[in-house]
């Protein structure tokens, strides 16, 4: 078991597709709409000595870029995403953000599966005590162009 742990712990990100105007443009929409605001594109990995104790990470991994589009938080999804599962102190609405990497080679989403659909995930985000719900109405005010280009560049991820 500590194997396979030790496969997934340094397994490399998933390796998004090259870009296109579309993938850019979607890039650029999905920033001004918010979505980055928790789906945040670039976090940073901590500092690490390598000391050659097995427990202590790789120098070469430490203070790297991680581009996994979350901010790794859990907040308040509201109603629509409520699943009556109490995990610590998080409510049955409460989620921690979803990497968005590797979401392109995916196919369900959200935090238990229940749907395959891009857009029905981002309509979820906006219900009562959601803390999404301006951004997915945000979304849903968008030209269908711009809302397309978002759905391609995530599925470029």
């Amino acid at each position: 078991m500590e194997g396979f742990a030790d496969f997934m712990r340094l397994l490399g990100p998933p390796v998004p597709a090259l870009p296109t105007a579309s993938t850019q443009h979607g890039a650029a929409v999905f920033t001004a709409v918010g979505c980055g605001l928790c789906h945040t594109p670039v976090l940073a990995t901590g500092p690490a000595i390598a000391d050659g104790d097995e427990d202590t990470p790789s120098i070469a991994l430490s203070n790297q870029p991680a581009r996994l589009f979350s901010d790794l938080l859990v907040h308040h999804m509201g109603a629509a995403l409520v699943d009556g599962i109490t995990q610590g102190s998080a409510g049955p609405d409460e989620f921690r953000t979803a990497p968005l990497w590797g979401v392109g080679q995916r196919v369900f989403f959200l935090h238990d599966g229940r749907t395959s659909n891009l857009i029905h995930a981002i309509r979820l985000h906006a219900s009562p005590g959601s803390e999404a719900t301006l951004v997915a109405l945000t979304f849903f005010s968008l030209s269908v162009q711009d809302q397309q280009d978002l759905i391609y560049f995530l599925r470029s991820l």
